[in-house]
This record gives structure tokens, sequence and C-alpha cells, in this order.
């Protein structure tokens, strides 16, 4: 077994490779750039070597870079982990000149299934079913016309060495292609430092299922069951589960048999994953091999039991896998939420800055007989960069069936803090409680038909509603008796706390009247109902942890004038507790009107202006492309939302912008 591993990459999925690598007794090397000097990976790694300036490619994608890094070190094996080098062959031809073991598949087989156009024809040659498309090299917008044309509207843009949603679009006509194909090369290539683009029919109304393989250098494969991916946005992951709601036995042994015959077909070795678009009618339809770790590997080790990091390790060190398929059984049901750093309130753009609070769900065994799990490469106090991927975190949870992993999911989701950036938890949030996605009936459209104009917080049921009323209700009076209790206050002024509130969220009022004991307080509503609600919260604690009527509730709560604001299952409300007198005498108070901004393009993110697509004095039409803002890898098309005459440009391409930072101006 090796002695010492390096890990060329960063963030989540060094620190996960780290773990095992410690469990297995093996020292591990991290490498950063000036971005990373004080990651949690690089504090996390028994060394670490600097290898260079922020952007990745002038740092994490140099193979160079990490060439010497290994020669510092003495670094026997190297792990890619995801993205960066990871699919790139003559990174693992490099180290095999260098007489360093690659943890995964041989370069060869990187070659034939890590290129998506390469895969797609020796997939088609194994007799594998494959997606209509055009697998050659396109040169330039007015060819992808021409092919997208012949294939048929609608149309999926991809870039051939890509992953993780970069350098994809999908178009709908043939503007969308002429404007989507120079983005995608753009993207592709400052992501993957290769731009080659291909194009192939969307299917609509698909699931996205991928298949687990494992394969040793003896001659065996396994495949490890499936992962439901179709929750996706902008064609990227946002939440996993494993096994699929959808596929039955004979569909999962065919998909898995057939995924093991293409690993064979291409000498395969090392955790690969096979992915599939499944019609309703349970057809599958090969997309590509992922010659690599994925991103949502923890769901399946959590149904299996298997860590693939450290088979990826053992199979690289020449180990026969310890298991055969007869033994890889499912055991309950695991789902991943993917935390990022962007913003569900501004269309998910981009958000950056530091991690004023960072505080995940405890790790392990739940009182519900639940687990949760959390790999993350972040920390309290940290900052999210620019320059990288904008994952924080990913938050698993396993539970013995599908709607107990999912009720796990709610209550981590809901004790998870993070402060200080834009973040998509109220996203996940609401999603684990939407009727559609709690019944299994999904589709990679998920997010555009049930969110078709954006995400503007959860709107909670009647029963949730009342139980945070009632929670209001009782942490005001815990609140309200502390504020009698301050010292210093005048002789013979005892103040009274009343047993009558109006708890006002959500466009409701609920008239309320609490009666307290030593054990919590009992809230009663106009319509006679009670709701007992218990709990250790006092005033200043961000996160009250409730027993509402026996129904156990998670809340982030903040302090505002007269009030709460309150977070969970993906709304965040703002709830005032008033005396009856307040109520009444508050409805006579002015609302201020927000600041007309109409006639502005403002940066909806922080970000690099790559390009200003018009001019002053140019009229503009709904639509319109007007600039074009970078962000963590992904170029974001600003376009009018009305017609109209540039008045001012007030950004030139090569700008840095923050949030809300004027681009031009309109009369």
């Amino acid at each position: 077994m090796f002695k010492k591993i390096l890990i060329a990459n960063r963030g989540e999925i060094a620190c996960r490779v780290i773990k095992t690598a410690r469990k297995m007794g093996i020292k591990t090397v991290a490498v950063y750039s000036d971005a990373d000097r004080n990651a949690l990976h690089v504090k996390m790694a028994d060394e670490a070597v600097h290898i260079g300036p922020p952007p990745a490619a002038q740092s994490y994608i140099v193979i160079d870079k990490i060439m010497d890094a290994i020669r510092q070190t003495g670094a026997e094996a190297v792990h890619p982990g995801y993205g960066f080098l990871s699919e790139r062959r003559d990174f693992a031809a490099a180290l095999e000149k260098e007489g360093v073991v690659f943890i995964g598949p041989p370069s060869p087989a990187i070659e034939a299934m890590g290129d998506k156009i390469t895969s797609k024809k020796v997939a088609k040659e194994a007799g594998v079913s494959t997606v209509p498309g055009y697998m050659g090299l396109i040169a330039d917008a007015e060819e992808a016309v021409k092919i997208s044309g012949e294939i048929g509207y609608p149309v999926m843009i991809k870039a051939s060495a890509g992953g993780g949603g970069k350098g994809m679009r999908i178009a709908w006509n043939e503007s969308e292609v002429a404007e989507g194909f120079q983005s995608s090369k753009n993207e592709a290539a400052s992501s993957f430092g290769d731009d080659r683009i291909f194009i192939e029919k969307f299917v609509t109304q698909p699931r996205h299922i991928e298949i687990q393989v494992l394969a040793d250098k003896h001659g065996n494969c396994v495949y490890l069951h499936e992962r439901e991916c179709s929750i996706q946005r902008r064609n990227q992951k946002v939440i996993e589960e494993a096994p699929s709601p959808f596929l039955d036995e004979a569909t999962r042994k065919a998909m898995g048999e057939q995924a093991c015959a293409l690993a064979r077909a291409v000498g395969y070795t090392s955790a690969g994953t096979v992915e599939f678009i499944v019609d309703g009618n349970r057809n599958f339809y090969f997309l590509e091999m992922n010659t690599r770790l994925q991103v949502e590997h923890p769901v399946t080790e959590l149904i299996t039991g298997v860590d693939l990091v450290e088979q990826m390790i053992r199979v690289a060190a020449g180990e026969k896998l310890p298991f055969a398929q007869k033994d890889l059984k499912i055991t309950g049901w695991a789902m991943e939420s993917r935390l990022y750093a962007e913003d569900p309130y501004r269309n998910f753009l981009p958000s950056i800055g530091r991690l004023t609070r960072y505080r995940p769900p405890v790790e392990g065994p739940t009182d519900r007989g639940g687990i949760v799990r959390n790999d993350t490469g972040v920390f309290e106090g940290g900052e999210i960069s620019m320059f990288y991927d904008p994952m924080i975190a990913k938050l698993c949870t396993w539970g013995k069936d599908r709607a107990h992993a999912i009720e796990e999911m709610r209550l981590a989701l809901d004790t998870f803090e993070v402060e200080g950036i834009g973040h998509n938890l109220p996203f996940v949030g609401a999603v684990m409680d939407h009727p559609r996605f709690v019944s299994g009936n999904i589709t990679t459209a998920f997010i555009a038909e049930e969110y078709p104009d954006g995400f503007q917080g959860a709107t909670l049921d009647e029963a949730t509603l009342r139980r945070v009323a009632a929670a209001a209700a009782a942490m005001n009076r815990v609140a309200e008796i502390r504020r009698t209790r301050i010292s210093g206050t005048m002789d013979n002024h005892t103040r009274r706390v009343g047993d009558d509130w109006v708890v006002s969220l959500d466009g409701q009022a609920f008239p309320v009247t609490i009666k307290a004991d030593h054990d919590g307080s009992s809230v009663q509503f106009d319509d006679g109902s009670v709701l007992r609600v218990e709990s250790d919260w006092t005033p200043g604690q961000p996160l009250a942890r409730v027993t509402v009527g026996g129904t156990p509730m998670a809340i982030k709560v903040g302090k505002i004038p007269m009030g709460f604001r309150m977070r969970l299952r993906g709304a965040d409300l703002k709830v005032l507790v008033q005396s009856p007198r307040q109520k009444d005498l508050s409805g006579l108070m002015l609302e201020k009107a927000p600041p007309d901004t109409s006639k502005y393009l403002l940066c909806p993110m922080p970000g690099l202006v790559v390009k200003i697509s018009v001019e002053a004095g140019q009229e503009v039409q709904e639509g319109q492309a007007l600039a074009t803002v970078e962000a963590m890898k992904m170029e974001n098309i600003l376009k009018a939302e009305r017609k109209g005459v540039v008045k001012a440009i007030k950004a030139t391409a090569g700008a840095s912008l923050k949030v809300d930072d004027v681009i031009m101006e309109f009369e």
C-alpha cells in the first residue's frame, strides 16, 4: 500500500480524500493556489505545496506544477478528485512516465471515455443505445446552427471535456445556438483548457439516472446500483438520491450490466460512472461516462456501505475487489443536497464573501434512526472565492426508506447555519417539501416547471404556519420576561408580561393566549385549539430547537423590532408578536417604498465583465443581450427586460464589479 499520496484538487473533494487516506494510515499532500492558502484541505493534509495564482488555468490544471509538487514531496500516487485534471489523459500519461500511480483509470480508458465525442462512438460500436447527435468537431457558430437544424430542436450544446454544467447550453432555436455556442466554447476553455464542442438532441421530460461502476486490475467489475440526479438547474445537479424512485429491479439490472460491459470494453479500472437518460417507459440511453469519482458518490456509499475512495486507492495499488456483484445490496435510502454559494432570490447568481457563520448539523446517527453526513471544504471565517466552483458542502442523509431520508434531510437543512453570503439552503429546503418531489414524480425539467419565475421563498401550509406562530409567541414571552429582569430599573415599577398577543406572519394574524409553566407554554388560538411548545431556546441564540404540538422543529431565529426573522423549510418569514393594542396601531404605519432601479442595468453578482454588447445611444429590444459577466467559471448573459435606449455605459470589459454596481443606464 502507498505511504504517501498527493491530492491534485481542492475544497470539499480534497478533504474527502484526506479523510479516507488518514483512516488507511496514508500520509497526504495538498496543493494550493494563492486564494487557497488558508483553505481547509491545506490545514488537513500532512504536507502542502503552493502551485500558483488563483485562476485554475494558472495553478490547479497546470500539469507541470502538479508534477513539481510530486517530485518535491515524494508522493507515490495521485488522487485527482473530480474536475480539474481528473479526466485529462495527458495528466495520467505524465504520471505514468514519472512512475507515479494515478488513482483512477488507465490513460487509454480516459481517452476513450473521458472525451464525450469519442465515448459516444465507442458506446455505439459496443451496441449501447445513444442519443441522436453530431459527434464531430464543430468549427463555428454558423456550422453549429446548420447541424442543429438537421438534428431538430431543441438541442444540447456541450463541451467535449466538460462536466458540472460548465460549457453546456440548451438551445430551442437558431439564435440561441449562435449565442450559446461561443459562450460554451469560452467556458470550456477557461474551465478545462479544451474548447471543443459537440451537439446532440435534447430529450424532453427525461430522468437523469447514473450507474456507479467499480473495476479492478484482475478483470472484476461490479455496479453499485444507481443514483437519481434529475433535480438539476442549468444542467447542474442540485439534489441526488440513491436508489432511484423510478427504476424497477429489471431496469436496474439491465442498466448495471450495460454499464459494466462498456467499462470492460475499454479496459476500465477504478471507480467510474455511466450516465443515462431514462424516458417515461424506462427506456434508457447512454449519455457519457465520467472516468472519475462523482460529486454525488456519498449517497452510493450510504446505501451500500462501500467507501469508494478507499476502493479506488486499493485498486490503484493492485488489490482485488473484496466483493462480488451478489454481495452489493441496497440498504435504505440516501439523499444529497448540494449547498452552493448562490443566491436563490437573485435567480441563483453566484455569491462570494466571508462565511461569518458556518455551523453544519451534527454528523452521525440521529435520534430518529437516520444518519447525517456533511462533506465540506470550508470553515467559519473562511472565504468563498470567485475563482472556483461555488459548492460549499454536500449534506447527505440516510433513512430506512425514502420518506425517512427526506424527513432527516428537512431537519438537517433547518439546522444548517450559514451566514455572510447568499446560499441555496432555502431552495433545497423548499424542494424537500414539494409534493411532486415527495411523490418521486420528477424529471430534469422539475425546477424549470415548478419554479418558472425563479424562487421567491417557500409557502408553508396552514398547519406549519400555526406551529411557527405558536413557537414565536412562546419565544417572545421568554424574551419579554428576560427584559423585565434587567438590573438597575426603578423600584416599584415592576413590568408585567401579558398573556394576550397577536402573531402576524405571511399575511395572516393569529390572536393567541399564552399560559406558561416550568416545562413550556400552552398557546391557545382564537378557535380554541391549543399547541404545546417546549424548548430550551434563550434570547440571542440563532437556532431554536422546539417541539410544537409534538412535532420537532428547527428554526433559524434573528431579532427584528417587535418580533423575529424566522427561517425554516425554505421559508424566510418576518414574524411580528405584538400586543393587541400594538397590532391596531401598526396598521396605521406607512411602508417605505423601495428605490426605483428600472432605468439601470445592475450587476446581479460579483464578477468580471467579459463583454459589453451595446453602445450608448443604441436602441435595444426586449431579450437583447446587453453584457456578459463571468463568475465562478460560468458566463452569464444579461438581457434587456424591455425595449429602450442606452443612455450611458458605466462599466467596461475587464472591470471587476460588486453586486448591484451599475453597468449601464437607460433613458
